[in-house]
């Protein structure tokens, strides 16, 4: 089984290229940052190589690459993005767009011209924001909503390709370091204590749900949330 995981290079994404590889599968990551790539492929036996998931065409050139392979895994994300509603501007929500939105489906379009097999999958990584109500997220939501939205059709467009979203909640990852150490220790602290599970989650704990929507055959058209039920207490 191959596997290309793009932005598999840190976080959640190299989590999941951790636990497939030790699965035992042949796993590929790629990634903006060259320093991160060589960190990855230093610590893990797998492949990789550097690129810009923004950019549309060097993504398909890369696929083209790539050759054969079974699943793909987008993890692609940005920095930042909440905020209130009265400090949005047309840039910033442009801007999420072009970093996550847009990404995870020219990947999915150019892995289904490259290599991805008919028997594979595509996992999208959105974010549990898409289904929260929580004040300064609407940005958050709508991005992740979107991919989210996308998954339902795309699993009946593509069949018998599978399609399927892990959409986690708080997760500890360096995603949070924008706060700063002493707010981020505050936050993860506090979203920790109002957790039916008391704790937050860690980039291992999405890597088993992105591994269960990759191996698992019947499993499309599906988003699996995994928030430590945080969604319950918004209910």
């Amino acid at each position: 089984m191959r596997v290309v995981i793009v932005g598999g290079t840190t976080g959640i994404g190299l989590a999941a290229a951790e636990r497939l590889a030790e699965g035992g599968a042949e796993v590929f990551v790629t990634g903006r940052s060259e320093e991160r790539l060589e960190a990855a492929l230093k610590r893990l036996d797998i492949q990789g190589a550097s690129v810009d998931a923004r950019d549309p065409e060097a993504t398909r050139a890369l696929f083209e690459r790539i050759g054969a392979f079974d699943h793909l895994v987008v993890t692609v994300t940005s920095r930042g993005g909440a905020s209130p509603l009265s400090e949005l501007t047309g840039e910033r929500v442009a801007a999420a767009v072009n970093d996550k939105l847009i990404p995870h489906l020219m990947t999915a379009r150019a892995a289904l011209a490259g290599g991805l097999s008919q028997e594979g999958s595509i996992t999208f990584v959105s974010a549990a924001s898409a289904g929260a109500a929580y004040p300064g997220t609407s940005l958050l939501a709508a991005v992740n909503g979107a991919i989210e939205a996308t998954v339902p059709g795309l699993a009946v467009e593509l069949a018998p390709v599978r399609v399927n979203a892990v959409s986690p909640g708080v997760i500890d990852t360096d995603w949070w370091e924008g706060l700063g150490e002493e707010a981020r220790t505050a936050f993860l602290a506090g979203t920790a204590a109002g957790l039916p599970v008391r704790r937050v989650g860690t980039p291992q704990d999405v890597a088993l749900t992105i591994e269960y929507a990759v191996r698992n055959s019947f499993l499309t058209g599906t988003v699996l949330t995994i928030d430590g039920g945080g969604r319950l207490k918004a209910a």
